[in-house]
């Protein structure tokens, strides 16, 4: 249908102005604690090990359900944030995530903590969803590429962070205080996000259209602050869809690509990144030397996420997963027979750079594109709910391929998932570089035969 409000246009046509930092770093300090968060346990789970609080088996039910929750907070997020719409979703994932944290640390038992940390995941899973399909919403097309890859830059952040914290502060505290700085941390944030509007293409997109021109008016009143602001973009359809359009041909080959690319970035780092420091000290490193070889290889994913972030907007995201793609199959496919400190440390530092450039585009960029408005998080929810799944069996698997085939199996299986993305992507992968939501909607798309509506951008159709 005709748009009436048309908020992708007026919203594309903005120029970068304290409205949009205010936006990022609302959603992206949240999006910090959720990475600072996720990596918190290889810190926690020594030291409940090593003070008797936990057993080898309640540290890996840990970890389970971790990613159980995870899973299910994604999809959950989905359909929330689609129906309810943006801002009530990312407030109450928060909300659930920063109580919860708060609670954990004055967890009695192994047992309990790990029923709160299944809490904590749902929570983890739910922001990672709404947290970079919002900040979709209100970026520039020019340089959307860029907000979300520094989004995924301030996540992955929370990886050292959480490490020198840990470091820092268990030794003489304990572990219970890396759940009180997480829980305080999200609350704090919960609070100042209350700041946060609505999402005016959901708005919009569910015919409140009185609220969203009310909205928009307020937006370009604060990002004019009283200059000529250029002419709205033609408008674009909004498209009529609901849940079962996902199966529709055109939506279902994305929900295809969203879902391989995620599950695949997923194993590179669960399945990989890591499991560094076990496969050094199973290969003969001492547990010190281990350490050091996985901490200088792992400073390349910060690097790898502000490659992505430079690169998504300048080549184009297709351009750049494939190429990415191809870059680690090369590197991966040296590293088992590298030998040398130095070989091991270069090959591998490059290897860990290029699955971040994917992390950052895959997480943050490529998949909340592949969908319109109307079903953005119940579809990216679903992505990540099969991405994430697939990291409760990658353990189990790892260690079969490891105690087989050593570091050549497990890196073997990363190189077949990352042909698969390739063709996946070649195959049905459109390219979002420089448009406006708006216009990805094929032509034929239900609800989406309108003046401005675009032919189908993916090979496929």
């Amino acid at each position: 249908m005709p748009t009436t409000v048309n908020t992708g246009g007026r919203l594309d046509r903005l120029p970068v102005s304290a409205f949009h930092y205010r936006i990022f770093w609302l959603i992206a300090a949240g999006m910090f604690f959720d990475g600072y968060d996720l990596y918190v346990g290889g810190n926690v789970l020594g030291a409940t090990l090593k003070g008797g609080f936990s057993t080898l088996a309640q540290n890996a039910q840990f970890i389970s359900f971790t990613f159980i929750g995870m899973t299910l907070g994604s999809v959950v997020a989905g359909f929330l944030g689609d129906h309810f719409g943006r801002r009530f979703t990312y407030q109450f994932n928060l909300m659930v995530f920063g109580l919860a944290s708060l609670v954990a640390a004055f967890a009695p038992s192994m047992a309990v903590l790990n029923l709160l940390r299944f809490v904590m995941g749902v929570g983890l899973g739910a922001e990672i969803v709404v947290g970079y399909s919002t900040m979709s919403e209100f970026a520039p097309p020019a340089t959307r590429g860029r907000w979300l890859s520094f989004m995924a830059f301030v996540v992955v952040a929370g990886f050292p962070v959480t490490s020198l914290l840990g470091t820092l502060i268990i030794p003489h505290f304990g572990w219970r205080p890396m759940f009180v700085i997480s829980g305080v941390g999200a609350l704090i944030v919960w609070y100042l996000r209350k700041r946060l509007p609505e999402s005016p293409r959901w708005l919009e997109s569910h015919g409140r259209t009185e609220a969203a021109e009310a909205l928009m008016r307020t937006i370009e009143a604060e990002v004019g602050a009283g200059r000529v602001l250029p002419p709205p973009l033609a408008p674009a359809p909004v498209a009529n869809l609901g849940f079962a359009a996902l199966f529709e041909p055109w939506l279902l080959r994305r929900l295809v690509v969203g879902s391989v690319t995620l599950i695949t970035v997923n194993t590179l780092i669960f399945g990989f990144v890591n499991w560094l420091p076990t496969f050094f000290v199973l290969q003969g490193l001492s547990v010190t030397k281990s350490f050091v070889f996985a901490l200088v290889i792992a400073l390349g994913s910060p690097f790898g996420c502000a490659l992505g972030a430079f690169g998504a907007d300048y080549f184009g995201r297709r351009r750049l997963i494939i190429g990415a793609s191809l870059a680690t199959i090369v590197f991966g496919g040296l590293y088992p027979f590298v030998a040398t400190p130095a070989l091991v440390l270069s090959i591998g530092f490059l290897l860990i750079v290029n699955i971040y450039i994917l992390t950052a585009l895959l997480y943050g960029v490529y998949t909340p594109e592949l969908f319109p408005t109307e079903v953005r998080l119940r579809a990216n929810g679903l992505c990540n709910m099969l991405g994430r799944g697939a990291t409760i069996f990658t353990p189990f698997l790892v260690i079969g391929l490891f105690k087989a085939h050593g570091v050549g199996g497990v890196v073997g299986l990363m190189i077949g998932l990352l042909i698969v993305q390739i063709a996946v992507v070649v195959a049905w992968g459109i390219e979002p570089a420089g448009r406006g939501l708006e216009t990805l909607a094929p032509a034929a798309a239900p609800g989406g035969i309108a003046a401005g509506a675009q032919p189908d951008p993916s090979p496929g159709g």
